[in-house]
């Protein structure tokens, strides 16, 4: 099925939403997301339940039907293969890659995106930490949760984060924070909710708003 690139990153979008928060994913959470109104988001989800790839529902919302959900899912392969091979092979930062991704996602061929995979080593997660499905449409979601819910005294690994908004992963950057890190939580201020780190040997403060949006592994 021919689809346009807007169709392809609506059902890209649904599909993330609902990874997350659940199905149906709403008008309104759809049009936060790519940033349009929530009345043009309703005309687009019309035309795919049209093409039989999302069910929609006014006022509860869309779900993607079994063949929607295979397209979402290469969208979404394609876009952290990219991703990958943008950090991993030409040196791009991670608050570089997201725009890039965005047009590279929409070529059509399956076959470069197998040889891509091989030739990256077939990389399970995205220099994000978000898992990549593999050619087969699956996806092994990972079991991470935000530094936030972390007591003092624990150590844990940076693994991923839930915002990757270009202005989050430049704060990280000047942070010196990054995936992979061991920190160890010190303490939690409890005025404020400091989170004080210690990492490699060094002490410092992320805000609780930082702590919230870090994804990490206990143990």
């Amino acid at each position: 099925m021919l689809l346009s690139i807007s169709e392809e990153n609506y059902l890209k979008t649904i599909l993330k939403i609902g990874m997350k928060s659940g199905y149906p994913v709403s008008t309104n959470s759809i049009a936060h997301s790519i940033q349009n109104k929530a009345a043009s988001v309703s005309d687009m989800l019309k035309k795919l339940a049209e093409k039989d790839l999302i069910q929609y529902q006014l006022y509860k919302g869309a779900s993607l039907t079994s063949k929607g959900e295979d397209i979402a899912l290469m969208q979404l392969r394609k876009h952290r293969l990219w991703e990958c091979f943008l950090v991993n092979k030409l040196a791009f930062s991670w608050n570089e890659i997201h725009e890039i991704a965005e047009e590279l996602e929409h070529i059509n061929s399956p076959k470069l995106i197998d040889k891509l995979d091989e030739f990256l080593g077939y990389p399970k997660t995205d220099p994000h930490g978000d898992p990549i499905p593999d050619k087969m449409g699956k996806i092994q979601m990972n079991s991470f949760v935000p530094l936030v819910e972390i007591k003092p005294n624990q150590m844990v690994k940076i693994l991923g984060v839930l915002d990757s908004s270009d202005a989050f992963l430049v704060h990280l950057n000047k942070l010196n924070l990054q995936l992979g890190n061991i920190i160890t939580v010190v303490e939690v201020d409890n005025y404020d909710n400091t989170f004080l780190l210690e990492i490699e040997g060094k002490s410092m403060s992320i805000s609780s708003k930082v702590a919230q949006n870090l994804l990490v592994e206990v143990g």
